[in-house]
């Protein structure tokens, strides 16, 4: 699994204090999250209220955990759902002083490397008991980034034999020669314990006629880099087929696959990205330029590739580029149909660099709820810690201070939301991660479809090719839901006063219909120093249709300190006690409202009363 892939951790907390070293190690672990029990815990990313379910919910979802209690917590937890160890998440219990770190769970899926990273960052100490590590220092079913092991299984029989300090034979065909670090008078030319480190396909990459197979332990380094061309809008499928069939014919390993590489043009292909997911490795984009600075190693070298996109060969170019000075062409280019390809070998003791060119670049429009942090969701805490670059109107930013400190932010005015859209699928085309951070939810009244509008119009390919990703939020309406009890228990239709984009007419429109359709309406932008006609307008039609007494919410400054709610009814309601920061809900002809100990509460009945008279005996 890539690391683009991989789960966010968990870090799981009990206690107030428990929360201020789990804080502290949310800023170590890349995307992770602070999950806090309820009542204890304040200003956790996810709030739980009950221990046990919380944690076996994250182990069965295959979360990384790391829990700030005792081990015997986690244990409990856990055991019940304990099966297939090869399956299972790393689980870390750390002590709530920081002090001890204890992998319980997953020691070679991680949780040994996750407790020394903690460890050392902390200044605790990491009790690792995996026999592998405490005796060799080293797990040999857990290689570096970007290394594979062909069978995990095998590791196992190898770390016995070296632990019951037996030679074993190392043939090393390809990688640096620093993994796996074994003592030398461990190792001998001789013996019926292997390790073989190839990127060339062997009888043990998945052939079960070997039979001393669980004797010889196949790691594949990252030596291969894959480079890759198509024409446009090329079957997706059918260049994974292409690549898959030429390694199989040329006897090179998939899993040896440091990194694929294309032209920068190439970038919004769906062939490009299918095969990156389909491999598990990172697209790399090149400009013309930099694939031409390769042009005196090309095998093929082409006028009419030059005079097309700027470089004399694409496939060749990029597998050379990411292989580095020290690579060489393993394959030279081969064509099928619509696509090249070609592969190139990293230097003697060298792995393909994985950070050269640049990523597709990734766009977050990330909605952060009405303002509380309690609002906000666990995937926006994690696209806003993975963001590389931050962009958004002041008050947003201000929002999420906490998670964005130190990455560069860029601000514009609150009308300057075309330009704020624009800047941030720039920054993405890039290559960069950014996050486009909006209050409630970015569908709503918000920044996601102005970023579509823009892609749609694009005619730049590498903004076309960014990948964006709407993140949810709570909206305004539902905050305003939740605190008032069950207003859109029925059909109801959210409408903007604002007649910055939509003409008044069309506004005057919608008011009508909802209004015949008798739907609980919330008015967002309501009401402005400027637009003051809307909203009375709007409170006369809906008059029209509904009784004088149809409740009406005013929810002012929702989920921030200042929140206020009060409730009148449709022949009271003053226009003039609402401005820009006040969502108004209007109940439909059946909307109840009542003080429930002094709070009020509004709900639409959807017709379970009439359900349940129609149930008794008559």
């Amino acid at each position: 699994m890539s690391a683009e892939s991989k789960p966010s951790a968990a870090v799981v907390a009990l206690t107030r204090g428990g929360a201020d070293v789990g804080r502290r190690i949310t800023q170590i672990l890349e995307n992770a999250e602070l999950h806090g029990r309820e009542g204890r815990v304040g200003g956790a990313d996810v709030a739980f209220r009950e221990t046990t379910a919380h944690l076996a919910a994250l182990f069965r979802a295959g979360r990384p955990i790391v829990a700030l209690c005792a081990a015997g917590v986690v244990i409990r937890a856990l055991a019940p759902h304990l099966a297939d160890k090869r399956a299972e998440p790393p689980v870390v219990a750390v002590s709530e002083d920081g002090a001890s770190v204890v992998p319980l769970l997953g020691g070679h899926r991680g949780a040994n490397a996750l407790a020394r990273r903690i460890a050392d960052a902390l200044g605790a100490h990491a009790a690792v008991t995996t026999a592998g590590d405490v005796g060799l220092g080293v797990a040999l079913d857990e290689p570096p980034a970007g290394w594979t092991v062909a069978d995990p299984d095998a590791a196992k029989p190898i770390a016995a034999a070296l632990l019951a300090g037996t030679a074993v034979q190392v043939s090393r065909e390809a990688g640096p020669g620093d993994w796996p670090p074994l003592d030398p008078a461990l190792i001998t030319e001789n013996s019926e314990y292997k390790i073989a480190i190839t990127d060339r396909l062997t009888d043990f990459d998945g052939n079960e006629s070997g039979s001393d197979k669980g004797e010889t332990l196949l790691i594949h380094p990252p030596t291969l880099a894959l480079g890759v061309g198509c024409e446009r809008m090329a079957d997706a499928a059918g260049l994974n087929a292409f690549v898959r069939e030429t390694l199989a014919a040329r006897g090179l390993a998939a899993a040896s696959i440091g990194a694929i590489g294309t032209i920068d043009l190439k970038g919004d292909e769906p062939a490009m990205a299918h095969l990156a997911a389909a491999l598990d490795r990172p697209l790399r984009l090149f400009t013309a330029a930099e694939l031409e600075a390769e042009a005196a190693r090309l095998a093929n070298p082409s006028e009419t590739v030059f005079q097309e996109v700027g470089c004399h060969g694409v496939a060749e170019g990029a597998a050379l580029a990411l292989a580095g000075p020290g690579g060489a062409l393993a394959v030279e280019k081969v064509k099928r149909g619509p696509y090249t390809l070609a592969i190139a070998r990293a230097g003697a003791g060298e792995i393909v660099d994985a950070g050269r060119g640049r990523g597709r670049g990734r766009l977050f429009v990330v909605g952060l709820g009405p303002g509380a942090e309690s609002w906000r969701t666990g995937e926006a805490v994690a696209a806003l810690r993975r963001a590389e670059a931050v962009v958004g109107y002041r008050l947003y930013l201000d929002l999420c201070a906490d998670l964005i400190a130190g990455k560069p932010t860029y601000e514009s005015d609150l009308g300057a939301e075309e330009a704020r859209a624009a800047k941030a699928l720039a920054l993405a085309a890039e290559g960069r991660d950014v996050a486009l951070v909006c209050s409630g939810d970015p569908g709503i009244y918000a920044l996601a479809t102005l970023v579509f509008e823009l892609l749609a119009e694009s005619e730049d390919r590498a903004t076309r090719a960014v990948e964006v990703t709407v993140v949810p939020g709570i909206s305004a309406f539902q905050a305003a839901a939740a605190r008032l009890g069950a207003p859109m228990g029925h059909d109801f239709c959210l409408i903007s006063l604002s007649d910055l984009l939509t003409p008044q007419e069309v506004v005057r429109k919608r008011l009508q219909a909802a209004a015949a359709g008798d739907f609980v309406c919330a008015f967002y932008n309501p009401q402005s120093k400027r637009r003051r006609t809307l909203l009375p307008e709007a409170r006369e039609i809906l008059l029209t249709a509904r009784p004088a007494d149809t409740p009406v919410a005013i929810c002012r400054s929702l989920g921030r300190p200042e929140e206020a709610i009060d409730l009148t009814t449709l022949e009271a309601f003053d226009p003039e006690s609402v401005d820009m920061l006040t969502l108004v809900v209007v109940g439909n002809s059946d909307s109840k409202a009542f003080d429930q100990a002094g709070r009020p509460r509004l709900f639409t009945p959807r017709g379970y009363a009439g359900k349940r008279a129609g149930s008794k005996p008559g």
